[in-house]
């Protein structure tokens, strides 16, 4: 039933969100998850301890995260039974921890930014989604950070929860939500988090494998049904470039994406105040992109996303037929 759960969660999203009346009044389960994060970087990250032992000290964090977050997945699923009331409760629950509708929302808020209130609209809205500094960003920069953050953020935003729900029902997309959560909190190279993030930053790595390269495929595929997008461009950018980024999850999508589009994304970026030198996806690509280059990216998104929910209902129904 986790299959039909993961179809059932990526409907509701997709539909409705998560309900700013349902935030305001009880918050969100990541914001939640977060707390934990922020309360076990406080208690076990000692500034005064050896590298080594602050390794193990995010070692055990991680742990413990992890079992919370899955017990607490397990109990609520048992807790609302295996009815039909009970399935449709459970995929309500999974469907917080999955972000299409904010994920669009947020960068269409970029095209919309730099369409009517120009570069500097666009930089204060490309700030609310990536780390980079905008200031540095010119139009072209900010519209490469938004469509690099809707390829990143669809697969471990989107694409890696409902693989992980359909895996291991709540408990695993609690599980999933809890690590990716952990490493966008501590999972960086700082002089804080080195060693006592490396645990989080590792194992956030591996489980967003499987959903990395399903997600380039999807992207791939989706390039076949919209207009001037290229599936060869596509697929060549994922075989050539994917491997070279820097991080063994985010190249795939993102090669995926500026094959498909004819870009040139990632590259050298500046986080910080410091220069991170990157491989370029879909090498040969354009670097110049504008508000109308986010929208067609929003447009491949969406069929993505589509082409998502269509293999989700499409593997429960094989699953239930048997």
């Amino acid at each position: 039933m986790s299959v039909l759960l993961a179809f059932l969660s990526l409907l509701i999203e997709r539909a409705v969100g998560y309900p700013d009346v349902v935030f305001r009044a009880i918050g969100h389960p990541v914001v939640w998850i977060g707390r934990l994060v922020s309360a076990l970087d406080t208690r076990w990250n000692r500034d005064d301890a050896e590298p080594e032992a602050r390794r193990q000290a995010g070692i055990r964090a991680l742990v413990v995260l992890l079992a919370v977050s899955g017990i607490a997945g397990l109990v609520l699923q048992l807790a609302l039974g295996a009815s039909a009331i009970g399935l449709v409760l459970v995929a309500l629950l999974a469907s917080s921890l999955i972000a299409q509708r904010s994920l669009a929302s947020h960068v269409r808020a970029v095209a919309d930014a730099l369409d009517a209130g120009g570069l500097p609209a666009g930089r204060s809205a490309v700030s609310m989604i990536v780390g980079r500094d905008p200031d540095r960003l010119d139009e072209a920069g900010v519209s490469r950070a938004a469509i690099e953050s809707l390829a990143e953020n669809f697969s471990d935003g989107v694409v890696a929860p409902a693989f992980w729900l359909a895996v291991g029902g709540l408990p695993g997309i609690a599980v999933y939500k809890a690590a990716n959560t952990a490493d966008s909190m501590i999972g960086h190279r700082t002089p804080r988090h080195e060693a006592f993030g490396r645990a989080a930053a590792r194992f956030d790595d591996i489980i967003n494998l499987p959903a990395s390269r399903l997600t380039a495929l999807l992207l791939v595929a989706a390039a076949f049904f919209v207009r001037g997008a290229s599936p060869q461009n596509a697929w060549r950018a994922v075989r050539h470039d994917a491997g070279k980024h820097r991080s063994p999850n985010a190249g795939w999508p993102e090669a995926a994406m500026a094959g498909a589009l004819g870009l040139a994304l990632a590259g050298p970026r500046h986080y910080g105040g410091e220069l991170v030198d990157d491989a370029t996806m879909g090498e040969g690509g354009r670097r110049e992109a504008g508000a109308s280059d986010i929208r067609r990216a929003l447009r491949l998104f969406y069929m993505a996303d589509n082409l998502l929910i269509a293999l989700a209902g499409l593997v429960a129904s094989l699953v239930m037929a048997l």
